[in-house]
């Protein structure tokens, strides 16, 4: 399937990304790990996962559509990212455009508990992409947010690379509890952190091989934009890679930047702390563009005001 980008609107998104010369269109890089691993990290270092268009929107809805995406990350050029669905799906059709061989699957994910993951894997509300570079798939997420991968992962089992300072990842094949069909063939992905080499893994989501369609998405983004059991309609999140350029090599990510709600936090590759506390809209607004660099328009701060996600100094503390 044909990308829904043209090459004059991916050119314009490498240059918002600020990817170095040698992978621009004009270089005809190969279409290689490298360049994956660079447009990874350029990508999830400048677009933010955030679900500010579920709070800051008079809809409290957002879009899937490919143009409406390219228009509020690249065209509109106010530091915008999107959640899960947004940034994977928009990055689909980037590395489609680009020549690369690559498919959604759908991600059955474990909410945190006392911030680790802990319960039942829950249903389909977040998608990755895979990618195959002579033989080899790689899974490649953009838009997971904290604890996430910060560069593409080979779908090799048992395999861990360095993530964020201590932080490793791996991926595993095996099966979650809910399954009953227990076979080979059945077996699953399974996304695992652990934040040292001595502590336990955690596994934190799962997904199969198989190709999910913009039909699922469709049913999948009703679910986490709209229902009240979705945590992401009544949680504002933001979280902002860092990245810097090591002396001869490419860009790595060093740390990154997280909102909860009127809380931000900064990891520099050690322990996260609290940078700054928000307890009006004023506060939050200006938090948004000093952390993570976004730029609300005047239509979209008015959206929240009502909202059960508005911040009011008086029940700041309650949210």
């Amino acid at each position: 399937m044909a990308s829904a980008y043209t090459q004059s609107q991916i050119s314009a998104y490498l240059s918002h990304i600020e990817i170095p010369p040698k992978y621009h269109l004009s270089a005809n890089p190969p279409r290689d790990a490298a360049f994956l691993k660079a447009l990874h990290i350029h990508t999830i270092s400048t677009l933010p996962y955030e679900n500010l268009s579920l709070h800051y929107n008079a809809t409290h809805r957002n879009s899937l559509d490919p143009q409406d995406l390219y228009r509020k990350i690249v065209e509109n050029n106010r530091g915008r990212g999107g959640y899960c669905m947004e940034n994977s799906i928009f990055f689909n059709h980037i590395l489609r455009g680009l020549g690369f061989l690559v498919y959604t699957a759908g991600v059955r994910i474990r909410l945190r508990e006392n911030g680790v993951p802990g319960g039942d894997y829950v249903g389909w509300v977040h998608i990755v992409n895979i990618v195959t570079i002579d033989g080899q798939k790689y899974m490649v997420d953009v838009g997971f947010g904290g604890d996430g991968a910060t560069r593409p992962i080979p779908l090799i089992p048992n395999s861990p690379v360095k993530n964020l300072g201590t932080q490793e990842i791996q991926l595993v094949r095996d099966h979650i509890p809910s399954q009953t069909h227990r076979v080979e063939d059945t077996q699953l992905w399974i996304y695992q952190y652990r934040n040292g080499e001595h502590l336990p893994w955690n596994s934190f989501y799962a997904f199969p091989d198989f190709e999910f369609m913009e039909a699922d998405f469709k049913i999948m983004n009703w679910f986490t934009g709209s229902s009240p059991e979705a945590h992401q309609t009544y949680n504002v999140i933001a979280v902002k890679f860092l990245r810097k350029k090591l002396e001869g090599e490419d860009e790595v990510i060093y740390g990154k930047r997280m909102m909860l709600n009127g809380t931000v936090k900064e990891n520099l590759g050690g322990k996260t702390v609290i940078v700054q506390e928000c307890t009006t809209e004023v506060e939050r607004v200006a938090a948004l563009r000093q952390w993570f660099g976004i730029t609300l328009s005047e239509e979209e701060k008015v959206g929240i005001i009502g909202h059960v996600t508005e911040l009011k100094r008086a029940t700041a503390n309650t949210r």
